[in-house]
């Protein structure tokens, strides 16, 4: 049959396809969201009645109000025909480039995404602020494996916080404590104000100290001992960056008479060079050490640190006007010229009996009892505490958590209680020197000084009784690198917005001079 205007047959589909002849082919979907489509009016009569009964039944003219709705929840929706061509109006020296900026092939799936957001979530360009990119100019979608997601374009990645920055850009702090037992050393760098991140540490039984009290000398053996420990550290120190330093050594080298000359070999041998630092400084460094396990509540504190050739004892009052330097409300100290290696060479360590035990802790108390120190200083039980950092208390805390193996994590900062610490220094008694060796948190290099430093600890809970004690798995070594980190003032506030930036040091100073 053929149309009587033209006298070509019309389309098989029906007379909507013959209207829609000189239009390029569209979906009914996509032909139902163009503004401005053909009614079913607009087709012609002859058309329709050559279509005959096979052409079905137009749908019912929507209300005129209706196609605005619809257009408007589009509009909202973001769905505009022909949004996904535009584009912000860029800079007249960037217009050049972005043309040549991938994009991505399929723009129906860029639509799709966007029809279960909510109204106003995508705001289009207004018509002075964008440009129209014709499809013939549009460049070719770069290839990308089907498992990479596009690049986002225009977004700056967020800077890493400073905490994150640390390990890259932070300078290193090092501090190395040749104590009459241990010879530790830590590198850290500082993080948060306050704190820091241990990067590397080392710590080695030496007894520097060991025959330091019948011969007042250092041993050849013990020399020996110490500098392969310092040769340790001294390779660690070499590899790092390290911007401050501060190497010290205690109450083995401060009573010995050989102690100067034993400083002179390490810094023949190893190139340390060590200082003897006082007792007065011993003590104010063990407590910046701890300042942060002191307890909110708390408006006095007794912090104690057993040593192997000394016990400084510091009598804090914190009152009303907390400090952040912890030292600076130290109103009493003193020093002990005992420790446990010199009181278990005297009462023998390995094995102690309860009257030696007594007579240990006798002794320590005919020291305190010269102690100058006002009873009226210390607030009410529930404003005072104990807190200990020495290897006795942290070995204590050991043995009362039951631990397989020691963890300094689970130590360090635990509460315990006045009846807990009396038993566990009654089950230390009870055993004998294998069995105090076979505890894997005391082990056999300590388990001859452990009730030493036991009967150290009773004199002092006599002398201050509390409710409570916290233990301290740190000391002199966290000491210094506080002191050294707050002097050169990497915690200011300023300071730590500069490093936020980036810039960590001042390039108008050398390395190793405070700020």
């Amino acid at each position: 049959m053929n149309d009587p205007d033209s006298g070509e047959k019309p389309p098989v589909s029906g007379a909507q396809d013959a209207g829609n002849a000189g239009r390029p082919k569209r979906s009914r979907r996509r032909k139902g969201k163009q503004k401005g489509a053909m009614s079913p009016s607009a087709v012609s009569p002859s058309a329709g009645q050559a279509a005959g009964s096979s052409v079905p039944a137009e749908r019912p003219q929507a209300a005129p109000g209706g196609n605005n709705a619809r257009r408007n929840k589009r509009r909202r929706h973001g769905r505009i025909p022909g949004a996904e061509n535009v584009r912000p109006l860029a800079p007249v020296g960037q217009r050049e480039a972005s043309q040549h900026e991938p994009r991505q092939a399929d723009g129906r799936k860029n639509r799709r995404k966007h029809r279960g957001r909510k109204s106003g979530s995508r705001v289009l360009p207004s018509a002075a602020e964008a440009v129209v990119l014709s499809p013939a100019a549009e460049p070719v979608a770069e290839a990308r494996p089907a498992h990479h997601a596009p690049e986002p374009r225009g977004e700056a990645l967020p800077a890493p916080r400073f905490a994150e920055r640390d390990q890259y850009d932070a300078p290193l702090y090092a501090a190395l404590d040749l104590g009459t037992n241990n010879c530790r050393l830590l590198v850290a760098q500082p993080t948060r104000p306050g704190q820091f991140r241990v990067v590397d540490a080392f710590s080695r039984i030496v007894r520097l100290g060991e025959g330091l009290g019948a011969s007042g000398r250092l041993s050849d053996e013990a020399m020996d001992r110490s500098v392969e420990a310092l040769k340790v550290c001294a390779a660690k120190l070499k590899h790092r960056n390290i911007r401050r330093s501060r190497l010290i050594a205690t109450e083995a080298c401060r009573a010995a008479e050989n102690g100067e000359t034993f400083l002179h070999r390490v810094r023949e041998e190893t190139g340390l060079e060590l200082e003897i630092i006082n007792r007065e400084t011993e003590a104010r460094l063990a407590v910046s050490g701890c300042s942060s396990l002191v307890g909110r509540e708390a408006k006095s504190v007794v912090l104690f640190d057993i040593g192997g050739g000394s016990s400084e004892i510091a009598v804090i009052r914190i009152g009303e006007n907390r400090s952040s330097r912890l030292a600076n409300h130290i109103t009493h100290w003193t020093s002990l010229p005992v420790g446990v290696v010199t009181l278990s060479e005297r009462h023998g360590g390995r094995d102690v009996t309860p009257e030696s035990f007594a007579g240990m802790v006798s002794e320590v108390e005919g020291m305190l009892a010269n102690f100058d120190c006002p009873g009226d200083i210390v607030y009410a039980p529930e404003d005072f505490h104990l807190i200990g950092t020495s290897g006795t208390v942290t070995t204590l805390a050991g043995v009362h958590l039951d631990l397989p193996r020691y963890d300094r994590r689970r130590v360090d900062g635990v509460w315990l209680s006045d009846d807990e610490v009396t038993a566990m220094q009654a089950r230390l008694l009870s055993w004998d020197f294998s069995a105090r060796a076979a505890n894997p948190c005391i082990g056999p290099d300590r388990a001859d000084l452990v009730l030493a430093g036991c009967a150290i600890l009773e004199a002092i809970r006599k002398r201050w009784p509390s409710r409570r004690m916290r233990v301290a798995d740190r000391g002199l070594r966290e000491g210094l690198l506080t002191d050294m980190m707050a002097d050169d003032g990497v915690w200011r506030r300023g300071r730590h917005r500069r490093n936020q930036r980036g810039g960590h040091r001042n390039p108008a100073k050398p390395e190793g001079q405070a700020s």
